[in-house]
């Protein structure tokens, strides 16, 4: 009976969010409602309730989520001391005078930018108020411009440092406690994020190079669709170097001292705010206004973030005191066909969960659930975390409700037809990621 419980607080949570509650109070209010109710018609033990303070003091005291508000520094720093218009417009016209160059320089600034800033909204908007105008005004067809965009603006989602692996490295290691736990085996080995940035370097530069395949494949059936651009003072080497050398030397910095060991994550984004704030006075865009912007979007980006957390945690307390978890375990272990089915229902519940959530929701909430039953079925940590990276990234794209859709419409005049004919192929692309990976599981152990 309890598992009926369980099953119509997760409805009934959806549900209100669907109607546009605030996602972290619709999380803990409607988890008290539930377990009022539980408790006083006696299907609910309060002791779990009273775990709360000692999972709130752990969510507060864990080094590794003080990497996200300084990430984010990082990020909007970044997007006020436009990096990225600069590198834009030097690389579309250095490559813009070939058919299709623009599309790649897209591409090639979509990557730096998400190695550099890991934010997907501040990406697309900025890719889209830049590059849509000059791509309307050439000719360029507004379908494969969108997809474009779009697709080369979620690779914030998989390319580190991405704050995606940063939460999702700390729930994992949970999950494989946990996992152990109930295995009774002990493995002093944990999920690390450093393990999660070196498992997906070599998936997010595959996508990429998915993404330029596919360019050169329009770029061959329908030349149209992405012809030259008009280049009238092409810029020199000294430009172009620039403005590449100041991004590549920031990954280099976080990226490098992250993936030797020098560094946790938390230093090296320390390290990293550090150089977008020097960054930012080389192109002499730092002043008091935009610091004071970068503090106020950090800490409200930080408090939802912690507020979700803090939901997802009662939520999470209370789903397990009806067995909630014990009934996901039990259903998904007696599946047909195994781990294989339970781990391509897994992915379908948070693919169509990105429909309605964000990628923080779905990372505290339902990994948390399904996350220790798949690793107890013996799935490796870091190749299931990177899965679920590319899947949630997909989500982004996906229609009607991807949330890179939204930021895109909303800075541009394109139409929802063109919007959703574009990202088709890169969401096909980015399930095919998915197989690749699925079949070649050393791609993201490699490293």
């Amino acid at each position: 009976m309890e598992a009926w419980w369980a099953l119509l607080l997760f409805i009934t949570v959806t549900a209100v969010l669907m109607a546009g509650f605030p996602v972290a109070f619709t999380l803990g209010g409607v988890s008290l409602w539930f377990a009022l109710i539980g408790f006083l018609t006696g299907w609910f033990d309060a002791d779990f309730i009273a775990a709360l303070p000692n999972r709130l003091n752990g969510i507060l005291s864990n080094a590794t989520l003080m990497a996200v508000p300084v990430f984010v520094f990082m990020g909007v720093v970044l997007e006020k001391a436009k990096l990225a218009e600069s590198l834009l417009q030097n690389m579309a016209a250095l490559l813009g005078g070939r058919k299709g160059g623009l599309g790649f320089a897209l591409l090639i600034v979509g990557m730096l930018l998400a190695a550099s800033t890991g934010i997907v909204g501040a990406t697309v908007v900025t890719l889209g108020l830049l590059a849509m105008p000059v791509m309307q005004k050439n000719g360029y067809d507004p379908a494969v411009s969108a997809g474009t965009i779009c697709a080369s603006g979620t690779l914030g989602q998989i390319i580190p440092p991405s704050i995606v692996l940063v939460l999702l490295g700390d729930v994992l290691s949970n999950a494989y406690q946990q996992a152990q736990l109930k295995l009774n085996v002990f493995n002093p080995k944990t999920v690390s994020v450093q393990d999660l940035f070196l498992g997906a370097l070599i998936p997010g530069l595959m996508l990429v190079l998915l993404y330029a395949i596919y360019l050169l494949w329009v770029r061959w059936r329908r030349p149209d669709a992405m012809p030259e651009i008009e280049v009238s003072d092409p810029p020199s080497l000294t430009t172009v170097l620039a403005s590449l050398l100041p991004p590549l030397l920031l990954i280099l910095a976080v990226l490098g001292s992250i993936i030797s060991g020098v560094a946790t994550p938390t230093e090296a984004a320390s390290v990293g705010s550090i150089g977008a704030l020097v960054l930012a006075a080389i192109n002499r865009t730092l002043n008091r206004e935009v610091l004071n912007e970068a503090l106020k979007e950090t800490v409200k980006v930080t408090a939802m973030v912690f507020m979700i957390l803090i939901g997802a945690a009662l939520f999470s307390l209370v789903f397990k005191g009806f067995k909630g978890d014990e009934a996901v375990q039990h259903f998904l272990t007696h599946l047909p066909g195994g781990e294989l089915t339970a781990l391509l229902l897994v992915m379908l519940v948070l693919f169509l969960l990105g429909f309605i959530l964000d990628f923080i929701e779905i990372t505290f909430v339902v990994i948390p659930i399904v996350g220790p039953i798949l690793l107890m079925m013996g799935f490796d940590p870091v190749w299931l975390g990177i899965m679920i990276a590319i899947n949630l990234q997909t989500s982004f794209l996906t229609p009607p409700f991807g949330f890179a859709l939204f930021y895109l419409r909303g800075v541009t005049d394109i139409s929802t037809r063109q919007l959703y004919r574009g990202v088709m192929p890169f969401i096909a692309l980015q399930v095919l990621m998915l197989v690749v990976l699925y079949l070649f599981p050393q791609l993201v152990d490699w490293l």
